[in-house]
């Protein structure tokens, strides 16, 4: 499986290091409620960068996104492979095309404690998370996250914002690699077909795993 998938999974994705501090420290905590809480949809084609501990590129890629809250979304890759995520607000369905696979898991149980959890815009996914400080660099305003959880697979998690609207995120692994992508073109609030939220396995592709169905969690 390609690199920039395999972050992505695991998790569900060069940041500043200096800049000046902002003044209030409340900022930041109202900024991430703001991206989890004002919004239904989001649609935004975005490029993805993976970089090892001395900052060389390792992989560039860009793909889609698009989010139905709440607890939908859509990762698609488009190049240089085409790869999807798809949480359909039961299960997270990842396909690998070129493998012709597809891994299915509980979203509950993928998404703990994960980044992927704010796409969704769970109203508890900042629990999972400590505000870690917040500065200015390059006309944005960054917001660095810590997870609770340090078996996560990441420690550090920068959110950019341009004005009240998330512009980068950069996530920083236990094996010191960091992931930056970058959002463009950035439409909120417009209907989306449901049914790009959900995922059927195509003919002759492996299916790896059993979803779990909403009367499995009801009881």
């Amino acid at each position: 499986m390609k690199i920039q998938f395999t972050i992505l999974t695991a998790v569900v994705l060069v940041a500043p290091v200096s800049g000046s501090d902002l003044p209030s420290e409340g900022i930041g905590p109202q900024l991430i409620e703001g991206f989890v809480t004002d919004f239904t949809t989001l649609q935004s084609r975005f490029e993805q960068s993976l970089m090892d501990a001395d900052g060389r590129v390792l992989e560039v890629s860009s793909g889609r996104l698009e989010i139905q809250r709440p607890g939908r979304f859509r990762w698609i890759y488009s190049e240089p492979y085409e790869q999807w995520l798809v949480a359909d607000g039961l299960n997270v369905w990842s396909y690998d095309v070129d493998l012709a696979q597809v891994i299915v898991k509980p979203q509950a149980e993928v998404l703990n404690s994960t980044p992927a959890l704010l796409l969704g815009g769970s109203r508890d996914a900042m629990k999972q998370f400590t505000h870690d400080g917040i500065f200015e660099d390059g006309g944005l305003t960054w917001v660095r996250l810590k997870p609770v959880n340090t078996d996560s697979g990441f420690n550090r998690l920068e959110l950019a914002f341009n004005g009240t609207m998330l512009s980068r995120m950069v996530f920083f692994d236990n094996l010191e690699q960091t992931t930056v992508v970058s959002l463009y073109d950035i439409v909120v609030d417009e209907p989306i077909d449901p049914r790009q939220f959900e995922f059927v396995a195509p003919d002759g592709v492996d299916v790896v795993g059993i979803p779990v169905t909403s009367e499995q969690m009801d009881r």
